[in-house]
């Protein structure tokens, strides 16, 4: 342990007992004093828990084996095990007394209550196997769950493994028929069935993200293998429109599944896909949350500073957009909500996404134009504030220099981190946004012990910032200064400003709203955007059947074939043009449906084509 940032270390072996063998760390989210290590199951089940940062331990014997531990956001004794025998315990005591919820539960398909939703804050949403072996959605508080006490608020059983709990929305899914059906309850509200085209058939859906009252989602259908199709909601999460078709997948360390979508830290709106084309794979941006891709433009010069011959749309950049699995590497691409406007990210310039001649290239302008800061494949932190960058070759082999920026990785400054070269395992890297150290680990060859290295970027930030070291950066999307209904202004460290920010420091955000144009607003359900723009209903699609439950005397809502896209802060303009507006439903019932033919025969030869028409008097 060590209570210098890494500069000396206390064995702590007399701490927790001898011959313990210990299997995993974990530091309460809500208050970083209280530690919980396990045993390692093969040898003893039992914890220790701290509640000084690491420096004591209290060792607690346990008549179960835990896998997974889930900390309750808001109270830090609060806490949820999961074992290796399926079974759910809780805890209102940090861990020193242990209570069995339920039997049967599915792993990773357990939640605590979010504030503000939920009406007690001990209230557990979980998936679990009933007597019947049915698969049910179930509630219950931590101190109240037998078998009496718990609600189930679907009240049919659902898929295993499709409970998702997340912000205002709950997702299941219930397959019938062979066809999988999805429902949501938004703000706990009663389940309603998710409305997807009537045209597609899905046979896999992922939830990407819930942020500001809005569901992007990941919908694999009957035809699709290695790629899914994005969709988005509208703010209850019910009615989805296509955002984006043939997006890559793959498959994680654990099976899992990972969708090439990478949502930008620090500014709304900004998403980057990879989308499989013709067998090839592009890399596209959005400004509008979906609503418009495109290209990303290739730099103009190559590092030596030769001019780069790309033309859209034959030739682009393109990144690797996964997240590093691994915690201790940056992985392919990174943005930080402290440095708005940074991203870094590993590709290539050409037709397509290369898995072999890549390089590193950075955009300090939110993704709109893009420079090569290195050749081969680096992991690159920010430190300060993002204000400078540390760059670390990744390679099989050993290295013994890092290189750190103060441009936005214009220049770079070489240091030497080791006087013997190491094999880099990884680094960690302090998660304050003042970060100024970073603790990198390996070893000096296949044989050896684990090495150390603290490397202290303090002495490098000549001083602190002051008012002539920052300047303004708009935000923009190709020059257009509305970017989701807003104009921003942001305030950022010059480039090559050698000093540090530090703790008090305060990103000015100057945003006011523009007037609403067409951009600002999407396809409605059952309506797709053709070539001049125009949202026109689908093919599968009556806006009519929108006023289908209709009484005489009440009105329905009648869309114009758009919605403004959610958390869009636009204001006047075309809204009251695009805007849904409420209807009188018709005084009088329909009559006079006819069906004939176009030959008006009522027989027809087998083998021929025949067209019906349908007429409706009033």
């Amino acid at each position: 342990r060590s209570t210098d940032y890494g500069t000396t270390y206390e064995k702590l072996n007399d701490k927790v007992g001898l011959k313990t063998v210990l299997s995993y760390l974990y530091v309460s989210p809500t208050n970083k004093r209280k530690i919980m290590l396990l045993s390692d199951p093969e040898i003893e089940s039992s914890i220790l828990i701290s509640s000084d940062e690491g420096a004591t331990y209290q060792k607690y014997r346990l008549n179960f084996y835990i896998q997974s531990l889930l900390f309750h956001p808001k109270q830090e004794e609060w806490i949820l095990a999961y074992s290796l025998d399926q079974k759910l315990y809780s805890s209102m005591d940090f861990g020193r007394k242990w209570q069995l919820m339920h039997e049967r539960v599915t792993p990773n398909r357990f939640y605590w209550s979010v504030t503000g939703l939920d009406k007690e804050p001990d209230l557990v949403h979980m998936e679990a196997r009933t007597a019947d072996g049915h698969t049910h959605y179930l509630t219950c508080r931590i101190q109240e769950c037998s078998e009496t006490k718990r609600s189930g608020p679907f009240s049919r059983s659902i898929d295993i493994s499709s409970l998702v709990v997340q912000d205002e929305y709950i997702f299941i899914q219930v397959t019938a028929g062979g066809r999988a059906n999805y429902y949501v309850s938004y703000r706990r509200e009663t389940f309603a069935q998710i409305k997807l085209p009537k045209y597609s058939l899905p046979k896999d859906m992922h939830i990407i993200s819930t942020d500001e009252n809005q569901v992007f989602a990941a919908v694999q259908e009957w035809n699709q293998n290695d790629t899914y199709n994005l969709y988005i909601s509208d703010t209850r999460g019910v009615y989805f429109t296509l955002a984006l078709e043939n997006v890559k997948s793959s498959r994680g360390l654990e099976g899992n599944i990972i969708i090439d979508l990478y949502e930008v830290a620090g500014i709304k709106g900004i998403f980057l896909a990879n989308r499989k084309i013709d067998d090839q794979i592009k890399t596209f941006i959005t400004y509008n949350k979906g609503r418009d891709w495109r290209l990303l433009q290739a730099p103009d010069t190559d590092l030596r500073g030769d001019p780069v011959v790309c033309q859209l749309p034959f030739c682009s950049l393109h990144l690797h957009l996964q997240l590093s699995e691994n915690p201790y590497t940056s992985g392919s691409i990174s943005s930080k909500e402290t440095a708005p406007g940074l991203l870094v990210a590993t590709g290539n310039i050409g037709t397509e996404l290369s898995y072999t001649d890549v390089g590193v290239f950075i955009s300090s302008d939110g993704g709109n134009s893009w420079r090569q800061i290195f050749e081969e494949e680096y992991n690159v932190w920010f430190l300060d504030w993002g204000g400078a960058l540390v760059a670390m070759k990744h390679t099989s082999v050993p290295i013994r220099h890092m290189w750190v920026s103060f441009d936005e990785g214009r220049s770079w400054s070489k240091y030497s981190f080791t006087s013997t070269p190491l094999f880099v395992d990884g680094s960690l890297v302090d998660p304050g946004i003042e970060t100024q150290i970073m603790t990198v680990f390996g070893h000096f060859s296949l044989r050896s012990e684990w090495q150390l290295v603290k490397v202290d970027y303090k002495s490098i930030f000549s001083r602190r910032c002051n008012k002539d070291d920052y300047q303004t950066w708009h935000l923009h999307n190709q020059g257009e200064p509305c970017v989701m209904g807003e104009r921003k202004i942001y305030k950022k460290r010059k480039p090559g400003a050698q000093c540090s920010l530090g703790r008090d420091y305060s990103q000015t955000v100057v945003s006011e709203p523009c007037v609403c144009g067409q951009g600002d607003f999407e396809c409605d359900y059952g309506y797709e955007r053709h070539s001049n723009n125009q949202c026109v209903p689908a093919f599968w699609f009556s806006p009519s059947s929108l006023s289908k439950d209709c009484s005489v005397g009440q009105s329905y809502l009648n869309s114009t074939g758009y919605r403004r896209i959610v958390s869009n802060n636009c204001t006047n303009g075309l809204q009251e043009k695009y805007m849904a507006k409420m209807e009188k439903c018709p005084r009088k019932a329909p009559r006079g449906l006819h069906i004939l033919t176009s030959d008006g025969k009522l027989v027809t030869e087998q083998g021929h084509n025949a067209t019906f028409i349908i007429l409706m008097e009033e």
